[in-house]
């Protein structure tokens, strides 16, 4: 993997860390069908006019592939993750958000888009240990309805690595822009009849209009369309490492901006989800250096 890849999955990481925090602050105001539906049309009426400056057509010839790929990449995991922090805390999701990158080694292996190795799943275990370590779950009372908001949480991380082997294969028939923008088009036509049902229970207070606001933009529209750029040129594997880098984010801006405290586990466990991010993308700047160096 080149260095400006990883820098640039690096960068998503951190928007994407930043999303938890804007869920948890949205969701319980607005609702999560309302919120997942503004955030949808938001994300892309942004596309919609990025395609109209930079006159790209629409691929309506692949919109079986484009309902199939916005419910499994954008309707269901909004819906989900919207509906799971009314009961869990942002770190949580977060942190079940990591088993995206295991569905996803195994979706690719079976649509035959990458291959199995000793150095991916040994990568898998490590983030998924530093992220335990990061995002130390604390007591949370084990009824149904947390049981029922984790498990919306591992389902929408199962449809973002479902969905990544499947990206692969529609960037060589689609441009990345477009297909960001016609996924985010097809999964309005999924969440917006419920976002409109709900509407009247909705409120809508500055925060969470910012919130909502900053997520369909930037962290939903423009994200998605440079996560399509990079998937071209990597694994679909390589392209979900950011799943590992965002608890590490996500507590960051915590701390930052809501004065979360830190874990004690915060420097191992980063340095653990560096190293697994290094594994299960190939990225090693060392070797790229020794290689350049000459010999004495």
């Amino acid at each position: 993997m080149q260095t400006r890849h990883f820098a640039q999955l690096v960068g998503l990481s951190a928007l994407w860390g930043a999303s938890f925090m804007f869920i948890r602050v949205a969701s319980p105001v607005m609702g999560p069908l309302v919120l997942a539906g503004c955030r949808v049309a938001l994300a892309g009426l942004t596309l919609a006019f990025i395609m109209r400056g930079l006159r790209q057509d629409w691929p309506w010839t692949h919109w079986r592939e484009l309902l199939v790929l916005g419910g499994l990449s954008v309707a269901a995991p909004f819906l989900l993750y919207a509906f799971a922090a009314l009961r869990l805390p942002a770190g949580y999701s977060a942190l079940l958000n990591t088993t995206a990158v295991l569905f996803g080694t195994l979706a690719s292996a079976w649509f035959k888009e990458d291959t199995l190795t000793t150095r991916k799943l040994l990568g898998c275990l490590c983030g998924f240990a530093g992220v335990a370590l990061i995002v130390q779950l604390g007591p949370v009372r084990p009824d149904a309805t947390t049981l029922a908001a984790a498990l919306a949480c591992v389902t929408a991380a199962a449809c973002y690595g479902c969905a990544t082997p499947l990206m692969k294969r529609a960037t060589t028939r689609m441009q990345p822009l477009a297909i960001a923008a016609g996924i985010h088009m097809a999964a309005m036509v999924l969440v917006l009849p419920g976002a409109f049902w709900a509407w009247p229970q909705a409120r809508f207070t500055p925060e969470a209009l910012g919130a909502v606001l900053v997520m369909g933009v930037v962290t939903s529209g423009l994200a998605y369309w440079a996560h399509l750029r990079i998937i071209r040129h990597v694994t679909p594997v390589a392209a979900m490492s950011p799943a590992f880098l965002i608890p590490v984010f996500g507590v960051t801006w915590g701390h930052l901006f809501l004065g979360e405290e830190l874990s004690p586990g915060i420097f191992a466990g980063g340095a653990l989800v560096l190293l697994a991010t290094a594994l299960v993308t190939g990225f090693n700047p060392l070797r790229r250096w020794l290689s350049a160096t000459p010999l004495p």
